[in-house]
């Protein structure tokens, strides 16, 4: 049944699991500690380029993947096996890093690499539960629970992780590096123990084939993606919101990998760096929460256009930070909006597919969402390259260093732009009308 608490809540508590990936590792210390320890004596620039590449990779492995694994999932009533399977890949790959020596960035690259695919890839099955658990009257509310759920669990965990970091002697620790090291364990050990709810308590829709074996499973799912790539033509409001969320989600998704990168680019002290990323994790607990309330007043899609123009005006002003509360300030802003439009995204994207395939669907969206954050990374990659011999700038008394890092921020704006105007031509309702159109 729809709507249950019980099923809410333990829904819920993946994002709470999850999200120290997210935290510690891929937003927090793995770009400090990748900078530092596995590629130290190199230039801000080549590491910066290394971590970019290294995201687009891992999203681009998921992209190639996601509808067919969803499409698979859907034929097989297999939705909860992924999602397993995918966790206990990215689970195992965060606690490898444990092991990985300085110096060997290629190494760990390649572990960081597989945890993402498993983070992402995990994620998929995950969202595609969402309609069988919630009503459209609560759609809304619960995906932002979830995402609030995870901004408090994560930003929890990764509240003891800085203080094990900052305070080592406090927990008989040797030494920060050992900290960071022993952080990555906890994040596979705190994705294993919270992920239990999941499993154990919502259940699965079941598809109408049942039993059906891997390879048959396979086989139909082939046949069903062939056959939503022929629907997707009469769904074209899907089409439309899929294709201004590959843009504005790449905005926010590069944000999300590449903020803490960037700061140690722009050679801001990394102690101010994690605390700037605590603030966004319970800024955003909120956030999330509130957001839910704005979607339910002005409408689910003029909520997004507001989180939409608040990145673009945060992408603007990051191009001149150049003191570390210039980058506290900017947490706080970030956190504001970044559970919010990633739930109401999710939530409302719901509304215009069917949910007999909302695994395949769901394929498709976090395809478009992974080759975004391809595309994001990749463009910071190209212009701070590119870029990378520009001068200093002044404006006014403002002195600003360090410019190649800038121009790839501020290269970002444009998928904003572009997501934004796409987003206009989204008429809800009519996906609405298709979607019972096909059914």
């Amino acid at each position: 049944m729809l709507d249950q608490k019980k099923s809410i809540w333990s829904w819920a508590m993946y994002d709470w699991a999850n999200s120290a990936f997210a935290t510690t590792v891929m937003a927090g210390f793995f770009p400090i500690f990748f900078s530092q320890y596995w590629s130290a004596n190199v230039s801000g620039v080549d590491t910066t380029a290394r971590l970019a590449i290294a995201n687009s990779i891992a999203s681009l492995i998921v992209a190639l993947l996601a509808p067919f694994l969803g499409a698979i999932a859907d034929k097989g009533s297999a939705k909860k096996k992924f999602l397993f399977t995918f966790a206990f890949i990215g689970v195992i790959m965060t606690g490898g890093l444990f092991m990985v020596h300085q110096g060997h960035w290629q190494q760990a690259a390649f572990m960081y690499v597989i945890a993402t695919i498993g983070f992402s890839g995990a994620n998929i099955f995950y969202d595609s539960l969402l309609p069988s658990i919630a009503s459209e009257k609560k759609i809304d509310h619960v995906s932002s629970l979830g995402f609030a759920m995870g901004y408090i669990g994560g930003g929890l965990l990764f509240l003891v992780n800085v203080l094990m970091y900052l305070k080592p002697e406090m927990f008989g620790i040797a030494d920060g590096t050992t900290a960071i090291k022993i952080a990555f364990v906890s994040v596979a050990v705190w994705w294993a123990l919270f992920s239990i709810p999941i499993f154990m308590v919502v259940k699965e829709p079941k598809s109408e084939i049942t039993n059906l074996g891997i390879w048959k499973a396979i086989k139909g799912g082939w046949i069903q993606l062939a056959n939503t790539f022929k629907e997707i033509r009469h769904l074209k409001v899907v089409g439309m919101f899929l294709l201004a969320y590959w843009f504005y989600i790449d905005g926010v998704d590069t944000i999300i990998r590449m903020a803490i990168q960037i700061g140690v680019a722009l050679e801001f002290p990394s102690s101010s760096l994690i605390v700037a990323l605590l603030l966004v994790q319970f800024v955003a607990f909120g956030g999330s929460l509130l957001y839910s309330l704005l979607a339910k007043k002005i409408g689910a899609k003029q909520s997004l256009f507001v989180g939409i123009i608040a990145y673009g005006i945060i992408t603007m002003v990051g191009f001149f930070m150049n003191q570390v509360w210039h980058f506290y300030a900017l947490a706080v802003a970030i956190g504001l909006f970044q559970g919010g439009i990633q739930a109401i995204s999710r939530s409302l994207y719901s509304r215009i597919i069917p949910v007999n395939k909302s695994a395949e669907f769901y394929g498709f969206f976090n395809l478009l969402g992974k080759f975004a954050a391809v595309m994001g990374p990749g463009l910071i990659a190209v212009v701070v390259l590119i870029t990378r011999n520009a001068s200093d700038l002044t404006i006014g008394t403002l002195q600003l260093e360090n410019m190649s890092i800038r121009y790839g921020v501020l290269s970002i704006i444009l998928l904003f732009v572009i997501g934004g105007l796409l987003l206009r031509r989204v008429d809800i309702e009519k996906g609405k009308e298709e979607v019972k159109y096909l059914k």
